[in-house]
């Protein structure tokens, strides 16, 4: 047989389909085989939380409908998806990772997962995560620690920290994560991914548990920026079960995969936010800035215009928009009381439970948050000020003619495990440069920059205008086909 899984892309799996070459149930026992030999054992990533119990069925049945009808089922048949286990699964347990939601079985599926069905993909596996995605590293209370391929005593980032192990390991075809600081973007940097956080709204992220409502964004993480638009054709659209999905209906159906330009950054103007990075004083920061100065370089060298975009009091407003202590208990805690199947129903029962990971800061920090962020005052100006943020970046963008606006993803590698478990970074002051898009509500790709000297995996950022996800994709799509960072993690070769 010619197919090879390892680092396979959609294109490859239908092509493998069509000829005969491959079955899907050929293809979910490979990945099945990847998860006990990597995941269970050998280097234990243990970014896999739950198999789903019935995906050799499926995959038969979709083997069945294939050969009978000799059609595809949609624009996803048969590819397996890792999904992070922060949206609900009807027949898979749902943890949100935590071990208080332990044996939590939906009574249906999340808004996301539901296209994703339709559109014929095969739900693989649920992925680790931070309890109710309060983290940026990979501790969960259900599941444990993550660790990240590429080096084993790192982090693989959160909050998708099980879908991107899990994804650059080639445990599945692709993966979904949910972003609402960063927890799509910062796992994909550390773990050598193209990882989308969109327009919120732009998917649904109904049965989903949420951290701040109006910043959550489900979304792709794949090896490929043309995967990662394919899959978010099959994801997005208008939801009545979410409000925000107004998004949807205002950015219409874009084929996505058809609008990528592998010349797009030619006449383009690419705005690099300076004070985005780290001090090159900072020996960690000094080996990112190098390789986002090299991928600044390759843009220019594709025929971009490079032009340096300044956001003036760029810390008050990261500082100032942000709500997850002011808004992320009554999200959650409103989340829980809808569920009747769930073993708890407030955050601050799971906390006085102690049923989260210690490791996770944020948690104790959430459960002092009102239950109604309305009754603090500060509320209203600081919700506001978000708008103004925006504001602020897209004007200083088009100021300059910029198309898009770059930066590390973070302004440090990966940290070990050492240091994190030392106290050496918390949520507030690890330096991530996430939060600009999340807390501005514009779309945002990190994408493979290369590697340290120590073979450690950084991203760049990739910020685009709100509702111009095809815009901002097909420029990934332009940097990714010029440099080819992607290359898979040894510690999961080829089986």
């Amino acid at each position: 047989m010619s197919f090879k899984l390892e680092e396979t892309t959609i294109a490859d799996i239908h092509g493998a389909y069509r000829s005969g070459d491959l079955t899907c149930a050929d293809l979910v026992t490979g990945y099945l085989a990847r998860i006990e030999a990597y995941d269970r054992s050998g280097p234990r990533l243990n970014s896999i939380i739950t198999v789903n119990p019935k995906v050799d069925d499926e995959a038969a049945e979709i083997d069945t409908d294939y050969a009978k009808s000799g059609k595809f089922s949609g624009p996803l048949h048969g590819i397996p998806v890792v999904v992070k286990d922060q949206a609900e699964t009807k027949g898979i347990m749902t943890t949100f990772g935590s071990i208080a939601m332990d044996g939590y079985m939906p009574e249906k599926d999340a808004t996301a997962i539901t296209k994703l069905r339709e559109a014929g993909a095969i739900i693989l596996a649920k992925t680790t995560m931070p309890d109710f995605a309060t983290s940026w590293f990979g501790y969960s209370s259900k599941a444990g620690t993550t660790k990240n391929p590429y080096d084993l005593a790192r982090d693989p980032g959160g909050s998708s920290s099980g879908t991107g192990a899990a994804v650059a390991a080639n445990l599945g075809a692709v993966g979904v994560g949910e972003d609402t600081g960063g927890s799509i973007r910062l796992p994909a940097s550390f773990d050598n991914l193209v990882g989308l956080k969109v327009t919120p709204g732009l998917i649904s992220r109904a049965g989903m548990s949420p951290l701040v409502v109006f910043q959550d964004s489900a979304g792709p993480m794949c090896r490929t920026v043309l995967d990662a638009a394919k899959l978010l054709e099959a994801m997005v659209g208008f939801d009545p079960a979410d409000p925000y999905t107004a998004t949807a209906a205002i950015a219409g159906q874009v084929k996505y995969s058809e609008r990528l330009d592998a010349n797009a950054l030619r006449g383009s103007t690419v705005g690099v936010l300076r004070s985005a990075f780290g001090e090159n004083s900072n020996e960690d920061a000094a080996a990112v800035n190098e390789l986002i100065g090299g991928a600044i370089d390759a843009m220019a060298a594709a025929g971009a215009k490079i032009v340096d975009v300044a956001v003036p009091d760029l810390d008050y407003y990261v500082e100032y928009t942000s709500l997850y202590v002011n808004h992320s208990r009554h999200d959650i805690d409103k989340f829980l009381s809808s569920r009747p199947g769930v073993p708890m129903k407030t955050f601050k029962e799971i906390f006085d439970a102690e049923k989260y990971h210690p490791a996770i800061d944020l948690f104790p920090m959430l459960v002092e948050g009102p239950e109604n962020p309305q009754s603090d005052p500060e509320y209203y100006p600081r919700y506001t000020a978000r708008e103004t943020f925006q504001r602020i970046v897209v004007n200083q963008m088009a100021a300059q003619g910029a198309d898009v606006l770059v930066f590390p993803t973070t302004q440090v590698p990966s940290p070990t495990r050492e240091e994190l478990d030392g106290g050496k970074w918390g949520t507030f002051d690890f330096p991530t440069n996430t939060l600009i898009a999340a807390q501005t509500w514009m779309p945002a790709v990190s994408v493979p920059a290369g590697f340290t000297k120590a073979g450690v995996p950084v991203g760049m950022e990739i910020v685009g205008y709100p509702y111009r996800e095809a815009d901002l994709l097909s420029v990934a799509y332009a940097f990714e086909q010029k440099t080819g960072h992607r290359r898979p993690p040894a510690s999961a070769p080829e089986l």
